[in-house]
């Protein structure tokens, strides 16, 4: 099972990847893990392959994508990240889930 968020490019690119390997291997599953509800202006036209993680309507919006990490996080044993400088999000990311003994695979 893949988690993949759906901010920013990198995001983006995984779930067009996952799409396509979906089709050759049907056995894979994946899932576009929301921090918010869908509004009346979305970014997708289909949200069959999109989920909202259990209790995510109870997190203030300005939390809401640090909750969502967190939740992809506990649910993995891997993370696969895309960083090339040691600052910003991404990277603490990638550290706090090496401090949570998950194998991180930095592309």
């Amino acid at each position: 099972m893949f988690y993949v968020g759906n901010q920013g490019q990198f995001d983006a690119y995984v779930h067009s990847e996952l799409k396509k390997l979906k089709q050759e291997y049907p056995q894979i599953n994946y899932a576009v893990v929301l921090a918010y509800m869908p509004g009346k202006k979305t970014e997708y036209d289909d949200y069959s392959d999109t989920m909202l993680p259990e209790g995510i309507e109870s997190v203030h919006p300005h939390y809401a994508i640090s909750w969502r990490n967190n939740w992809m996080l506990k649910q993995s044993d891997y993370v696969v990240t895309y960083i090339t400088h040691t600052w910003g999000g991404a990277y603490q990311y990638a550290e706090k889930a090496r401090r949570q003994k998950k194998v991180v695979i930095n592309l």
